[in-house]
């Protein structure tokens, strides 16, 4: 055992953890200078930053400051299900047609189109080609629908309810048991121990389309979004 070697090592962990605590953890991050910032009246943020490389291709990602932590107790999952919502219809893309008119430009569905569901974010990522008229103009009317005109029919939220549901069996292996054990006790008894993002079974099997539409509209807010580009 090399323990000059280990001496050393936890020297630069010592050095680490005491430059991070003489940190103020309240003062804001810097940003890059190369970002364009901005915040409109309604509260919608937004970060734009030019980019060379890859050439002719632009990366859109709205991002919602909400997820499943404000959930309330017969609201666990929703969050999620609402995610997936988005791409069940909007006021400008009926059903699947976000999907159809996305990989019609090339881009493709779960490499470059996604989204995901966190504890305290929900967010939604777009890549798209910038080399034909028009395409720009789409992408962004398809961020704005994400925004706050989602469809949300209840003859899609039924279909959907199912997709979440098989994404919730799936995740019924070891890990996701060991982890129903370990995050009671990581988090202390808080709140993220108990809001899980896939929610709880029955919940987003029968939850009042009206529950659903009510968690969207609440916390889908300009005050709450940020584009960035």
């Amino acid at each position: 055992m090399n323990f000059k070697k280990i001496y050393s090592f936890a020297g630069i962990i010592v050095l680490l953890i005491s430059s991070a605590l003489a940190q103020d953890l309240n003062s804001p991050l810097t940003l890059d200078p190369k970002v364009k910032y901005g915040k409109l009246d309604n509260g919608f943020t937004y970060y734009i930053r030019q980019n060379s490389e890859p050439a002719e291709r632009m990366e859109m990602r709205l991002v919602i400051n909400a997820g499943s932590v404000l959930e309330n107790d017969s609201q666990q999952g929703i969050a999620h299900l609402i995610e997936h919502m988005c791409f069940n219809g909007t006021e400008h893309f009926e059903k699947s047609a976000i999907i159809d008119f996305i990989e019609s430009t090339g881009v493709k569905f779960g490499q470059h189109l996604n989204a995901y569901t966190s504890f305290d974010e929900t967010v939604y990522m777009l890549q798209m080609p910038t080399d034909r008229a028009g395409l720009i103009d789409s992408a962004f009317l398809i961020m704005e629908d994400w925004a706050h005109n989602v469809s949300l029919e209840e003859e899609e939220i039924d279909k959907e309810r199912g997709v979440v549901i098989e994404e919730w069996r799936l995740g019924l292996g070891a890990d996701e048991r060991m982890r129903q054990q370990y995050f009671p006790v990581l988090l202390n008894g808080s709140k993220y121990a108990d809001r899980l993002p896939i929610g709880i079974k029955e919940i987003i099997e029968n939850c009042p389309y009206d529950t659903i539409r009510k968690f969207y509209h609440d916390w889908y807010r300009p005050d709450l979004m940020a584009m960035v580009v």
